[in-house]
Parts: C-alpha cells; sequence; structure tokens
C-alpha cells in the first residue's frame, strides 16, 4: 500500500482563516500555516494534496502557497454539513486510493521536520491498513477530541487495535467505554490530527451523507471502519497545537521556535521579556 495523497480539511467556519496566518518555521523562514502543513505532507513523499475550502476561499489560499501551488488542488465544500461530510467532499480526488489526512487548525511539532506524517505513514504502509495517530490525553480535554477505545496490538508496544471511537466524550463515558489496558488512570487516546485511511471511509461516509439529515462526523465513519476492517492507533512521541484554541497560534509558534534553529534567540527574548515584566510589576 502507497501512500501518494493527501487531503487536509479547512472548511469549517472556525477554521477558514486559520490556515491563512503566518508563523516563522522551524528553519527561520516566515511561511503560513497552511504551507507548514503541506510541506509536512511532502515530506511524507505525498504527491498531490487536496485542500477542502469553504467556496470562495480559494484564491486566498492560493497566494500564501506559491510554491505548491503545482501539487495543490482545491475541493469545495458547499454546505457546512461537518467535519465527516467535508472530507467525503474530497471522494473523487481520492479515486479509491488511500490517503493521508491532516486538519487544518493543528500543527505538529516532532524530533525533525514532517517526522509526525511520516511516521503515520509508514506504519501504515508496512501494516496495510488505516492508521491514526494518536496520543494520550488527560480527561479534562476530552471535549476537545475524538478518543479511542483500544488493545495493544503487537511487540512494537506503540500501536493499538482500534475497537471504538467517540467524539467528545464525557468522562464518565470515557471511564465505561474507552479506558485502554496499560494506560494511567484519567489518561487517554485522543487523535492527535493524522490520519491514514483507506477507500472503505468515503464508502461510509456515501452512505451517511445520503441518509443522514443531521451534521455527518467522521469519528462515527471511523467506528464503523474499525468494525469492519483492521485499523491501528498509533502514539505519537511528538506534539499537537492547536492553533485555534486560546493563545494556540502563540503556543504553536514558541513550540516551533524552541524546537527550532532560532531556539537560543528566542529563550534570550523570554528571559527579557519576563525580566522586564517582573520589573513592571515591582514598579
Amino acid at each position: 500500500m502507497k501512500i501518494r495523497k493527501a487531503v487536509i480539511t479547512a472548511a469549517a467556519k472556525s477554521q477558514r482563516r486559520l490556515p491563512l496566518q503566518n508563523l516563522i518555521d522551524r528553519d527561520g523562514q516566515e511561511r503560513s500555516v497552511l504551507a507548514i502543513l503541506i510541506e509536512e505532507a511532502v515530506k511524507a513523499q505525498i504527491e498531490e494534496i487536496g485542500v477542502v475550502v469553504w467556496p470562495g476561499d480559494e484564491a486566498a489560499y492560493e497566494q500564501v502557497i506559491p510554491e505548491h501551488a503545482a501539487r495543490v488542488r482545491f475541493i469545495p465544500q458547499p454546505a457546512p454539513r461537518g467535519y465527516g461530510h467535508a472530507v467525503w467532499c474530497a471522494r473523487e480526488f481520492t479515486a479509491g486510493d488511500p490517503f493521508l489526512h491532516l486538519v487544518s487548525d493543528h500543527l505538529y511539532v516532532g524530533a525533525a521536520a514532517g517526522a509526525c506524517a511520516s511516521r503515520v505513514v509508514e506504519v501504515a504502509e508496512a501494516e496495510r491498513c488505516a492508521v491514526s495517530a494518536v496520543q494520550a490525553t488527560h480527561e479534562s480535554l476530552l471535549t476537545v477530541y475524538g478518543v479511542v477505545g483500544a488493545q495493544r496490538a503487537g511487540a512494537a508496544g506503540d500501536r493499538y487495535r482500534i475497537e471504538t471511537v467517540v467524539e467528545k466524550p464525557t468522562p464518565t463515558e470515557a471511564e465505561q467505554r474507552l479506558v485502554v489496558p496499560g494506560m494511567r488512570a484519567g489518561y487517554y487516546l485522543c487523535f492527535f490530527g493524522i490520519h491514514v485511511l483507506t477507500p472503505a471511509i468515503m464508502d461510509i461516509l456515501d452512505e451517511t451523507v445520503a441518509t443522514s439529515t443531521t451534521r455527518v462526523t467522521l469519528s462515527q465513519a471511523l467506528a464503523q471502519v474499525a468494525a469492519k476492517e483492521r485499523c491501528l492507533a498509533l502514539e505519537m512521541n511528538a506534539r499537537r497545537y492547536d492553533v485555534g484554541a486560546r493563545y494556540g497560534l502563540l503556543t504553536a509558534q514558541l513550540a516551533l521556535a524552541l524546537s527550532g534553529r532560532d531556539r537560543d534567540e528566542v529563550l534570550t527574548m523570554l528571559v527579557r521579556l519576563l525580566a522586564v515584566q517582573e520589573h513592571v510589576d515591582r514598579v
């Protein structure tokens, strides 16, 4: 199984402007959030990228990724019917192929640039199945993420066989349905924002979009895929940063800076800022 396509969803009302924001990347270059995400995919050997956008946003998005225009196709989501519907809009682009999927409101910081998506693609190709990146996350954050119920798979220690998926469960529901053997109390495996999905996801979304009158969730479709075929959760030794959260862009910027070439310069600036603030507070 070779993964050569990627889908980035960016049409949600709360997400539409986030991919256009500029940050300084690990190499000290100013780039848009969308450009950083596309480079994450490119380093995973992705050749074609579909970006799902709200109709009319195409020109603004194209302006912030001039170096990647040749490999990117913009796909409109004509109605706000949910995350699963946004992925479904890319069905003609994926054309029955497995694909990498990234969300546009998260940035990923691992040991090296592009390491997170590359790792998920590598495992998916080796295991020949769908793989969702996950991270052990405290129950106080469950209302933000999709959560998997799973059992450890194989000797690697970082892989789990997904049994169920629940979108934004309550702590009580998570304790009843989503406890993973060996996970410390109060922590659950939450989605990281990177998936490799097989064609089965589009088959399920096809049926859901045709029959549902409510918003279409991706988590529900992933749960159905896991009931039909082998799906793995891959625990990531990296960090995800939600740029849409309060101070999210600031946190993501600091994470990129502290993992890049300008680390010492940024640390010096932070120390000076803290010293100035302490002086102001004393006055």
